[in-house]
C-alpha cells in the first residue's frame, strides 16, 4: 500500500469515529480547555484520549479551522517556524525508544514548510520523500526546560554532540529528541485526531495527559538549543498539570 492510499484509508477510518463533541456535557475524563484569547484555529475547547486493546486515539478541539493556519516560509529551515498541536504526557520517555526519564513525552502534529523531519514517508504522495514538511505529520517529542530559549521555555531536547543515546529506529537523524513514527494525522473541521498503536505505549489507562498549542522556531544558528518553543498559544489545563485522562472506548470491529 503506497503512503497516499494508506493515508486516504486512514482518513476513512477516523472520520467515522464519533467524537462526541458536538453536543451534551464532556465526559468524566475529557480535558476542557479554560478560557483563553488564541486564535481560532489553535484556540483549545477540549481534549480527549481514548484506548481500546488496539489504539489510543488522540483528539483535540478548537474553535474553529483546524490546521487552517501554517507558517510563512522563509526559504531556509535557520529561523523558521514551526506550528504545533501537542499531547504533552506522562509516559516515560523510553516507552518510544528513548532513553529513560529525559523530560516530558508528547505526542506532537507539526507543520513548518522550510524544512522536512519525516524521511520516511510521503506525506503529500509526489514521489519525493523530502519535500512535506508542509503537511500536517505527527512526532513523538521530549520537552525540556532551558532558559537559552527564553525565562522558563521549553525546548525539544538536544542531543550533545559526540553522545550516542538510544533513539528510537524512526529517528530522523536531527540532533534532538525526536521520533517520526509515521502516524497520520486527521485533520476536521475544528478537530486534529492521531491513532497511536496501543502497543507502543504499553498500559494506556495510566496514561494522563494535556492539551497545547505552540509555535516553535528553529535556531539561526542550528544549533543547541535546536528546537524552542517561542510562542504558547494556549494549554488546556491552563498550568500544564496534565490533569487528562485516559477513557476506555470498545475496539473498532
Amino acid at each position: 500500500m503506497t503512503d497516499k492510499l494508506r493515508r486516504l484509508v486512514l482518513s476513512a477510518v477516523l472520520a467515522a469515529v464519533p467524537l462526541g463533541w458536538a453536543s451534551g456535557p464532556a465526559s468524566a475524563h475529557e480535558l476542557v480547555a479554560k478560557a483563553g484569547n488564541a486564535q481560532p484555529s489553535f484556540d483549545v475547547v477540549r481534549a480527549r484520549v481514548t484506548a481500546n486493546e488496539k489504539w489510543l486515539t488522540f483528539r483535540m478541539q478548537v474553535s474553529a479551522e483546524a490546521g487552517a493556519v501554517r507558517p510563512v516560509s522563509t526559504g531556509k529551515a535557520a529561523g523558521s517556524e514551526v506550528f504545533a498541536y501537542v499531547w504533552p504526557t506522562n509516559l516515560d520517555s523510553a516507552t518510544v525508544g528513548f532513553e529513560a526519564k529525559q523530560g516530558i513525552l508528547a505526542l506532537v502534529v507539526t507543520a513548518h514548510p522550510d524544512f522536512d523531519d519525516t524521511p520516511l514517508y510521503d506525506e503529500n504522495g509526489d514521489g519525493d520523500l523530502d519535500n512535506d514538511g508542509n503537511v500536517w505529520h505527527s512526532h513523538w517529542v521530549v520537552l525540556v526546560s532551558d532558559d537559552a530559549c527564553g525565562p522558563g521555555a521549553l525546548k525539544v531536547k538536544d542531543i550533545p554532540e559526540g553522545t550516542t543515546p538510544k533513539l528510537p529506529p524512526t529517528w530522523p537523524g536531527f540532533p534532538i529528541l525526536l521520533d517520526s513514527p509515521g502516524f497520520s494525522p486527521v485533520i476536521g473541521d475544528e478537530t486534529v485526531t492521531v491513532r497511536v498503536p496501543a502497543r507502543e505505549v504499553g498500559a494506556p489507562a495510566a496514561v494522563s495527559f494535556d492539551a497545547v498549542t505552540a509555535g516553535l522556531r528553529v535556531n539561526a544558528n542550528v544549533h543547541a538549543p535546536l528546537l524552542c518553543v517561542v510562542d504558547v498559544f494556549d494549554v488546556a489545563s491552563g498550568d500544564l498539570s496534565l490533569p487528562g485522562k485516559v477513557e476506555q472506548a470498545e475496539a473498532p470491529q
